[in-house]
């Protein structure tokens, strides 16, 4: 394979890393409320880190690996990903939001707006860590040289 992996490639590794996410986010929030009394917020905020952390973890290692010297910083890295992984969350909520209250009748089937929240959330995720988080494992780093190529 050629030192730039296609996006069709990694797409399907970062969809299987967001499940996994997903799974720590839940298990750790299901956890974390009747076991430390916290409140769902409190308890959400510790999961999603968590998660983030995890799926970061094994995105760098499985989705963006690089067989070439990595330059960036690793807590640098970790840092984009997780604005990236904000940025993507608030987007799922703007999305769903949204959708309720364009489509009132929604609120009766809110896995709909969900669904497309999530796909926008994952379009915007995947998008930021292959072309800013993990530009230099995927085989084009952003800077002046590769700008509006």
């Amino acid at each position: 394979m050629t030192a730039r992996r296609h996006w069709r490639c990694q797409i399907f590794p970062f969809a299987v890393v967001g499940v996994i996410g997903f799974a720590i986010d839940a298990g750790v929030l299901t956890i974390l409320v009747p076991a430390l009394g916290l409140s769902p917020y409190q308890a959400r905020a510790i999961s999603f880190t968590l998660a983030v952390l995890g799926t970061w973890l094994i995105n760098r290692r499985w989705t963006f690996r690089s067989s070439q010297p990595v330059r960036q910083s690793v807590g640098i890295e970790y840092i984009r990903y997780l604005f990236v992984q904000a940025l993507g969350a608030a987007s799922n909520l703007c999305v769903f939001a949204f959708a309720l209250a364009r489509y009132p009748e929604l609120i009766r089937y809110p896995v709909i707006p969900l669904a497309i929240g999530a796909a926008v959330g994952l379009a915007i995720n995947f998008a930021g860590a292959r072309m800013w988080v993990f530009a230099e494992r995927s085989g084009r780093p952003y800077d002046e040289r590769t700008k509006g190529e």
